[in-house]
């Protein structure tokens, strides 16, 4: 059952999203459709979290948004997001960044 399971995930794994890692400022840009429109949005933060593994794998980015924090989690194998750009990798020992 595992290997029909894997044969079916494996084709929807994407391989173009670059390595990050916790503590690394990120910026997603994601397709957001709006009625008939489609844009693409940029939410730029620091990678707070990754879990899961395979197609279910996770992250978790926060930034803070007019003195209000906003945090969101992405699948990375979502077709919803475009690309990730402006990375800035960050030294942190944590497996997850925790708030003060």
């Amino acid at each position: 059952m595992d290997k029909i399971i894997n044969l079916v995930t494996a084709g929807q794994l994407r391989s173009d999203i670059p390595d990050f890692h916790v503590g690394d400022t990120i910026g997603v840009s994601v397709n957001v459709i709006e009625g008939d429109k489609e844009r693409v949005q940029i939410f730029k933060g620091i990678v707070m979290g990754i879990k899961g593994g395979g197609i279910s794998k996770t992250f978790r980015v926060r930034k803070i948004s007019n003195g209000v924090g906003v945090e969101r989690i992405f699948p990375i194998n979502s077709p919803r997001i475009a690309k990730n750009r402006d990375h800035k990798r960050r030294k942190r020992a944590k497996g997850k960044t925790l708030l003060p």
